[in-house]
């Protein structure tokens, strides 16, 4: 197995692959119940799935809190590097092997419902938290006072 990949890199490359399918991306993504989910995408039509990187076996062996992701997302999908063993991720979660290049989507997982007042929520946050985050890059020295 090659050494441990670097999640940051891992996340550039997924991003880069949910792009092309069709998906805005944020990485590090506070979600309600105080977890963070690596990546959150939104896609065209309006569905949301988390991507859970796992850069090493150890990584995703010492993870326990992956299932309570479920809740907030329409499929929940593991992203690992090139020469994980992939038989070890759940046949019900999707799966993505990626790099810091790019990503490829192996398997879609088991679709969940999201409830319709939870999908607007998380929707809402999504759009507030990329409009922060591109204001503050276009302007480091602003304040804001939205609180999300």
């Amino acid at each position: 197995m090659p050494p441990e990949s670097n999640a940051a890199g891992l996340a550039r490359g997924i991003c880069r692959a949910l792009a092309q399918l069709g998906y805005a991306s944020l990485v590090e993504f506070s979600l309600a119940n105080g977890r963070r989910a690596d990546i959150l995408a939104l896609g065209r039509t309006g569905d949301l799935i988390i991507v859970e990187i796992k850069t090493s076996v150890a990584d995703f062996r010492s993870d326990r809190k992956w299932p309570i992701y479920r809740e907030f997302a329409d499929r929940l999908y593991f992203a690992v590097p090139n020469g994980f063993p992939v038989v070890l991720i759940p046949e019900d979660c999707g799966l993505i092997v990626a790099d810091d290049f790019g990503a490829s989507l192996v398997r879609h997982g088991s679709p969940s419902a999201l409830t319709a007042a939870r999908r607007r929520a998380l929707t809402l946050r999504f759009a507030l938290i990329a409009a922060q985050r591109l204001r503050r890059h276009l302007d480091p020295d602003s304040v804001w006072f939205g609180g999300v």
